[in-house]
């Protein structure tokens, strides 16, 4: 069985893709070299078993990155928003190998970039998942 992080990393970029218009399809596991902003990168997973004894549980983390060339950080800030409303609390499919249990949104920083150009949001969610 994959790990889920797999699974839930797909099922996030389709909910992104179908639900955060400001992006249309540019949601990416890999950036490519001549991108268009502002696009939403799928970043870092992190797959830690729940500890329980009565089920094949897990939590799984997921950093999300939001990237903005607009002037100011009112464009990261609202297609950060979009991203948690999209999320947070959402109904996921997960295929035939995990039950998905709920996902909540934890935090989001907002950073400026060096290059004096471009804003950068970090959202992190929790999911719980178990073995189907």
């Amino acid at each position: 069985m994959a790990d889920p992080s797999l699974a839930l990393q797909g099922a996030i970029n389709t909910r992104l893709r179908s639900q955060v218009a400001a992006v249309s399809n540019r949601v990416f596991d890999r950036v490519p070299a001549d991108v268009v902003f502002p696009y939403i990168e799928l970043g870092e997973f992190q797959t830690v078993d729940d500890g329980a004894q009565c089920h094949d549980g897990q939590e799984v983390y997921a950093t999300l990155h939001v990237w903005s060339r607009a002037v100011g950080q009112v464009e990261a800030k609202a297609l950060a928003g979009a991203v948690r409303g999209s999320l947070h609390e959402a109904e996921l499919d997960l295929g035939a190998d995990w039950q998905f249990l709920e996902i909540a949104h934890q935090d989001t920083r907002y950073l400026k970039e060096p290059d004096g150009l471009t804003s950068h949001a970090v959202l992190t969610f929790r999911a719980l998942v178990a073995a189907a």
